[in-house]
């Protein structure tokens, strides 16, 4: 059964069966990651030598909007270091790690239209609070002035994270193995892996990696079932705006937000109960982009 739902992803597997040798994923990950820390560290430097190292200190927790612009446009670099392992070790475009553009396009449009609907119905029912009044962060007015620059900015970096995970990593697996129990579940648990920071979130830390190793998996499953990258851009996209630009934490990447929630990643009882329903939304989300694929 998941074989026959899963036979759109051969449109984004197939160009990379000819390349399909476990050792040039290995080495295009580590050549990825290497030069998005080169790259990264020379942009910190320049940006340190520039200003002062309290402003490199601010890119790295964007608490500001020059901040969280320059550390979610940097994930562009992420973008061009996939392109260029996957041009010389398995012989693929980006473009065909991300599908045919019109059907992107369109696929993306879809899903993005009916969690925007599904966004709404949830703020027309019954009121909820965060366990205590939100904060104000941006003036309405600087807000709605850089919303249209921080959407392009937020849809860098999901692109970015969709087309390494759910696009290079996913795809060469794939090419290489039947099992969705590994071309899912292992690019999830890396997903997860970088999503995990005990340093800043505490007891909460294994949490938010389980909530993100899931959200992989319901991405991974999207990627699968569309044959393109644009459902899990448009639901991861739909994902981060709300975190990082309506709705943020006050301890990092709050510098583009409207609001704050009025407590820190590390609060656990606090920040706990809202993971709970964050979970629930997601599973909602997910069978709401799942719908808008069937029309």
């Amino acid at each position: 059964m998941l074989e026959r739902a899963y036979a759109p992803h051969e449109q984004l597997v197939r160009p990379g069966r000819a390349h399909a040798q476990l050792w040039k994923l290995v080495v295009g990950l580590l050549s990825i990651g290497l030069f998005v820390f080169a790259l990264n560290t020379l942009l910190i430097g320049v940006i340190a030598g520039a200003g002062s190292e309290a402003w490199a200190q601010s890119v790295l927790t964007g608490d500001s909007p020059a901040a969280m612009y320059l550390l979610l446009g940097s994930f562009g670099i992420v973008i061009l270091a996939v392109a260029l392992a996957a041009r010389q070790l398995q012989h693929r475009s980006l473009s065909s790690i991300i599908g045919p553009f019109q059907q992107t396009l369109v696929q993306f449009w879809r899903v993005l239209r009916i969690l925007v609907i599904l966004w709404i119905v949830v703020l027309i029912l019954p009121p909820y609070d965060m366990g205590a009044p939100l904060e104000s962060n941006l003036p309405l007015f600087t807000w709605l002035i850089l919303l249209p620059f921080s959407l392009l900015a937020v849809l860098v970096q999901v692109s970015a994270e969709e087309i390494l995970f759910r696009g290079y990593i996913q795809q060469a697996l794939a090419a290489r193995f039947r099992s969705p129990l590994i071309w899912m579940v292992l690019p999830s648990a890396l997903f997860a892996l970088g999503h995990y920071l005990p340093g800043q979130a505490g007891d909460n830390a294994v949490l938010i990696a389980l909530w993100s190793g899931v959200f992989g998996i319901l991405m991974a499953d999207l990627t699968a079932r569309a044959g393109t990258l644009g459902p899990a851009i448009a639901l991861h996209l739909f994902n981060n705006m709300i975190a990082l630009l309506f709705i943020s934490l006050p301890d990092s990447l709050n510098g583009l937000s409207l609001f704050l929630v009025p407590y820190e990643m590390s609060d656990t009882d606090q920040l706990r109960s809202w993971l709970i329903a964050d979970f629930a939304m997601m599973l909602v989300a997910w069978l709401a982009a799942r719908l808008a694929l069937r029309r």
